[in-house]
């Protein structure tokens, strides 16, 4: 069976000319030795994938992170849940396609799911404004939380998002309030959630659904307080200097890991998510799973003293007391 037609990136170039070859393989009439071929070339770029995976530069992991057939929000409602009933509107102004919410079962648990929809083609993307959520998005995000927290089901979000969007509509409507009682309420929702960043994880636009009990990061996905180029264009004048940028920021999901931000990266399949969407899914299915058992076996005190004091400790990063006690000694006289 020949290998799926995915572009490849720049990086890949060693891969891509294994594909080609296949390819070209595959038009030929298909004899015994043939076949046998092609399963052996098929194995080299896996093999070949693999190791060029692993030692991944930050701005190429974010360009794998914005991959054109990268799964989307509703790829995983379609592999991860039954019974899905989309849930629309903000009961006050209207309907953000950008944000998709909705109400299901996870492996027979009754769920409700959230989540940021880029679309895929251009219909698609124009219908989805491209990721970027308004504030009617936000509220109603939290309109269904709060239905959750009534019927004390647990909230699955995935978070995929350049940003919020700045539009002058956007702000008309109070995107910064929605955001921020987003997270507010979020912090205080008595219900367990399970937050998981499958793709861009940009700015406010990212967290106004990302606090949660556990957030996890996809292996090749990004969470920043800006895009690389954005960070380059203020702080060097030149939007060309977003690999530096992208160094700088620490924005892949290991840095993450390693300053807490993140309690857990979740594997993609060889590649990234975008080689095999059923395997990327079954991958996160599993710590869903496993995190979403545990948050239903705590109480509702010990799971929202854990929440707050996950995100109080974000900031903790060993920051020397310059004063401390008088019957200390001081650096200077040591």
């Amino acid at each position: 069976m020949a290998t799926k037609k995915i572009d490849t990136l720049e990086f890949e170039e060693p891969v891509a000319v294994l594909l080609k070859e296949i390819e070209a393989m595959a038009l030929m009439p298909q004899t015994p030795e043939r076949i046998a071929s092609i399963a052996q070339l098929e194995s080299r770029v896996t093999e070949l994938r693999g190791e060029i995976f692993k030692t991944l530069t930050p701005w190429q992991r974010v360009m794998v992170t914005r991959h054109p057939d990268r799964p989307c929000m509703l790829d995983y409602v379609q592999h991860l849940f039954t019974d899905f009933i989309e849930l629309h509107g903000d009961r006050r102004f209207g309907d953000d396609h950008a944000i998709v919410t909705g109400m299901g079962q996870f492996r027979g648990q009754p769920v409700f799911i959230i989540g940021h929809q880029k679309g895929r083609d251009t219909q698609q993307k124009i219908y989805r404004n491209f990721g970027y959520a308004r504030p009617e998005g936000y509220r109603k995000a939290l309109r269904v939380m709060k239905m959750a927290e009534k019927f004390k089901r647990p909230v699955i979000v995935f978070v995929d998002t350049p940003a919020a969007y700045p539009g002058a509509e956007s702000e008309e409507r109070g995107v910064a309030e929605a955001i921020a009682l987003n997270l507010r309420e979020m912090a205080l929702l008595d219900t367990p959630i399970v937050v998981t960043v499958t793709g861009e994880g940009g700015s406010g636009g990212a967290l106004g659904i990302a606090i949660g009990d556990r957030v996890m990061m996809l292996e090749f996905s990004m969470y920043s307080v800006i895009p690389p180029e954005g960070c380059a264009s203020i702080l060097w004048r030149d939007a060309k200097k977003k690999v530096e940028a992208t160094e700088a920021l620490k924005i892949t999901a290991p840095d993450l890991l390693a300053m807490h931000v993140i309690d857990e990266i979740v594997k993609e399949p060889v590649g990234g998510a975008h080689q095999d969407h059923v395997e990327a899914s079954a991958l996160l299915a599993e710590a869903i799973g496993r995190h979403l058992d545990e948050l239903l076996a705590m109480d509702s005190s010990t799971r929202l003293d854990e929440r707050y004091r996950k995100f109080r400790q974000m900031g903790d990063v060993g920051i020397v007391d310059l004063n401390p006690p008088a019957s200390e000694p001081t650096p200077a006289s040591v």
